[in-house]
């Protein structure tokens, strides 16, 4: 049961309301539980929707990247809610079914980021000047900041969601 009363739906602000739709939309929520429950700060709500929607439809690093690292840092929470979204059609099953980042399916990019994402929700004082190596040598500059904003957006907010049951029971 969800800790936190959601605002409904028709009550949310024009502004929020229709960041809302737009995530919807897009597929950049695939509730908006979360999202009514942020509502009661809508302006906060907005900003971190805003957030995410400029990395979806104006940042560096890809969809299917985007998506294996969110993938990772929700097997990492345990957030139900966030294991079975799907945020695009090109991450497969299989590539979900392979939990481990060095596994040879995921592109060197790929393995690079998972790794990190990996450490990055569940062991961050391990990071250290090898991790950020790798992903030099498979990154720009601005595709890794891109990715730190990324994971850490993912790992607070599939733990605010768990933490207040903001999510539909099956």
């Amino acid at each position: 049961m969800v800790r936190i009363n959601p605002v409904p739906l028709a009550e949310l602000p024009p502004s929020l309301s229709a960041a809302v739709a737009r995530g919807v939309e897009s597929r950049l929520l695939s509730s908006t539980l979360p999202v009514q429950i942020w509502a009661h700060r809508p302006a906060v709500a907005e900003a971190w929707l805003a957030a995410l929607e400029a990395i979806q439809t104006s940042g560096c690093l890809d969809a299917r990247l985007r998506e294996l690292v969110r993938l990772k840092i929700a097997s990492v929470t345990n957030c139900h809610a966030c294991q079975i979204a799907r945020k695009t059609d090109t991450v497969s099953e299989d590539d979900i079914n392979c939990r481990d980042w060095s596994d040879p399916h995921f592109t060197p990019a790929e393995q690079a980021a998972l790794h990190y994402a990996q450490l990055f929700a569940d062991d961050y004082f391990a990071i250290n000047d090898t991790h950020y190596a790798a992903l030099e040598s498979q990154f720009s500059t601005e595709q890794i900041v891109e990715l730190n904003l990324f994971c850490a957006l993912m790992l607070a907010g599939g733990r605010m969601t768990f933490v207040q049951q903001a999510y539909e029971a099956e």
